[in-house]
């Protein structure tokens, strides 16, 4: 379950990288909140490695911006990726609360 949540993380990623890079496409805020509701959602559904769902979400927009561009700025995304994956994390655990 982990690994195909993992290759769903990357294809979403990319998906998400390829229309942020579009050349008419100039809204920050519909790609910062499509990587926060998917890295939230990644979250939930695999709460055991958030941090990995994470970055497998959110890489792909600083690779490409740092390469093309030399923007250092879109490291950002790899935060907005983080928080939704923790939090999506935080609120399958308070559904679902792990047993011992």
């Amino acid at each position: 379950m982990h690994v195909a949540l993992f290759m769903i993380a990357l294809a979403l990623g990319s998906v998400i990288t390829y229309v942020d890079t579009r050349p008419n496409w100039d809204d920050t805020g519909v790609t910062a909140a499509a990587l926060l509701a998917t890295s939230c959602l990644l979250g939930f559904l695999g709460p055991k490695r958030p941090w990995l769902l994470a970055l497998a979400l959110g890489i792909w927009i600083p690779a490409i911006g740092i390469v093309k561009t030399h923007n250092y700025g879109a490291l950002l995304a790899l935060a907005v990726a983080f928080v939704g994956a923790y939090g999506g994390m935080g609120i399958r655990l308070c559904v679902w609360p792990v047993r011992a």
